[in-house]
């Protein structure tokens, strides 16, 4: 016997109808997914923050009166 809670209310797993595990299944893989997709912002985030540290590093020092122009 399996027992979840939700809003509040338990149920048996065994109980429920062949719809509503189903519709339990895909929650808790869009959980799931919401979750890995979460980690990998994360990861991303921090790897941009790396490039864009590095690419501050690679540019050349300017004084506050020069430009460089970017084609």
């Amino acid at each position: 016997m399996t027992i979840i809670k939700i809003d509040n209310h338990t149920y048996d797993l065994d109980t429920l109808s062949d719809e509503a595990r189903a519709q339990l299944q895909s929650l808790q893989f869009v959980d799931a997914e919401l979750a890995r997709l979460q980690a990998q912002a994360a990861v991303l985030q921090t790897a941009r923050m790396a490039y864009a540290k590095g690419l501050n590093e690679a540019l050349p020092m300017l004084s506050a009166s020069d430009t460089i122009k970017l084609n």
